[in-house]
């Protein structure tokens, strides 16, 4: 009989060392399962176009008439079709980078970031722009929200009782106290595709009354301004607003997350359909409503185009419900992001148990704060292009493109190079100008405005 050799110690600690790294494997997968963008991975290539369409057209297309009429005739049709064409190609991209590393994915903006720039530099380049892009965008469409229930019940019932507009944005807010606790993408798609839906309905609306309304009498098309400053502030912030139509980059990745890959079928094929599919809806919804809001109304035109057109009265009122119920898809689109953020950041940092309870209270608090600094702050117009430019042309313009270079160094004065590099500068371009354009919007509306009238 032989005997069994004894069990060294190095085999314990090799086997405890297993055992703690299977565990430790286990908790973050059960981790990963909780966390809103890596939790479902089943989404097909339509999730992916309507999700996009939902983030891509925001509320930020009613304000292009407005932006054309700031920027004129010549500069406002270029700057349309440059930002189409150079957002579709760095969303490219994006879609391209999100599993450029065999067996790996970046299901986020800041992993890819930590991949081009080094983990700490990354998380610093990529984490506080996004936040300020989704935060952003959040606030702006709490705004919205509110404005366009307003309107409806002053279009609906014009010999009502004034409310104001603070109980408004207040009751927009209980839609997200209620949708907020959605786990994750796939959840919110029957939301996402109503939003989508509604988006391309109310931008037909905002260029079918346009057209049925005509050009109006003594319509002008020089710029809005009597002075050369205010013209040349004008254009600033009109870049912003055009900069806010085409936000959708910062929750691509996110999106595409969300559908299932292996080497032979990479996720970039159904994701890059679904983007394409929907930057066709984009071009559909906002080059009519820009070019012929602005044809129709010329320099009179107001920042939301639905203001500018009161009647058929039934018409304006269905209109303004459906940006209620796009933004608040859209709302959802940007907030979902963020809840991932401030999850991950408790439980994987923080170490707090991964539970509904944690969900509940994190969440609500978020939709509470977005909703108090859109009570305290409700300038539509200038919020746009000063969040436009501040945050918007780096993630969308010009952030791909520097993490394309970093990556690939693609050679010197190659097509690529040039490429990447002339949008690397429209987009500082626009991060410079646009806020100052927009604080400038922001400062004047402030002057006469009093806090939760």
């Amino acid at each position: 009989m032989g005997t069994q050799a004894p069990i060294s110690t190095t085999d314990h600690q090799n086997y405890d060392r297993q055992t703690s790294i299977g565990e430790k494997l286990a908790k973050q997968k059960a981790i990963d399962d909780w966390l809103p963008i890596t939790s479902a991975r089943n989404a097909k290539w339509w999730y992916s176009a309507f999700h996009n369409v939902t983030a891509m057209v925001g509320a930020g297309v009613l304000g292009l008439p407005y932006a054309m009429a700031e920027l004129g005739w010549g500069p406002g049709v270029a700057i349309l079709v440059l930002s189409w064409v150079i957002t579709l190609y760095t969303l490219w991209q994006m879609v391209e980078m999100h599993e450029m590393v065999p067996g790996k994915r970046f299901d986020r903006y800041h992993e890819l970031g930590q991949y081009a720039f080094g983990e700490k530099l990354g998380l610093y380049i990529v984490v506080p722009q996004q936040l300020i892009v989704e935060v952003g965008v959040n606030i702006v469409y709490m705004v919205t929200g509110g404005k366009s229930l307003q309107k409806f019940h002053d279009t609906v019932c014009s010999n009502c009782k004034d409310i104001k507009t603070t109980y408004f944005i207040m009751i927009f807010a209980s839609a997200h106290f209620v949708l907020s606790h959605l786990p994750n993408f796939n959840a919110i798609s029957g939301v996402s595709l109503a939003a989508a839906v509604m988006s391309l309905s109310y931008s037909t609306i905002a260029w079918g009354a346009s057209v049925h309304k005509g050009v109006q009498p003594d319509v002008q098309y020089g710029y809005k301004s009597k002075t050369t400053a205010g013209n040349v502030f004008n254009f600033f912030s009109a870049l912003g607003d055009v900069a806010f139509a085409y936000a959708g980059h910062n929750v691509v990745l996110e999106i595409q997350a969300t559908i299932p890959s292996t080497p032979e079928k990479p996720s970039k094929g159904p994701m890059w359909r679904g983007v394409v599919v929907a930057y066709i809806i984009v071009a559909l919804c906002y080059f009519p409503v820009a070019l012929i809001g602005y044809w129709m109304f010329g320099n009179a035109v107001q920042d939301n185009i639905l203001l500018s057109l009161e009647k058929p009265a039934w018409l304006i009122a269905m209109a303004n419900m459906f940006v209620v119920v796009h933004v608040i898809g859209s709302y959802q689109i940007y907030a979902m992001p963020v809840f991932d953020m401030l999850e991950t950041l408790l439980v994987k940092k923080l170490h707090f148990k991964p539970t509904w309870m944690l969900r509940f209270i994190t969440r609500n608090i978020y939709v509470a704060f977005t909703m108090f600094v859109a009570i305290t702050f409700p300038f539509f117009g200038g919020l746009l292009s000063f969040f436009g430019g501040f945050a918007f042309a780096p993630t969308t313009y010009f952030l791909p493109c520097i993490m394309w270079l970093a990556i690939y160094k693609p050679r010197k004065f190659s097509l690529s190079w040039w490429t990447n590099w002339i949008c690397i500068v429209a987009g500082i371009f626009l991060m410079v100008l646009s806020p100052i354009g927009g604080l400038r919007q922001i400062i004047i509306q402030a002057k006469d405005y009093e806090f939760y009238s």
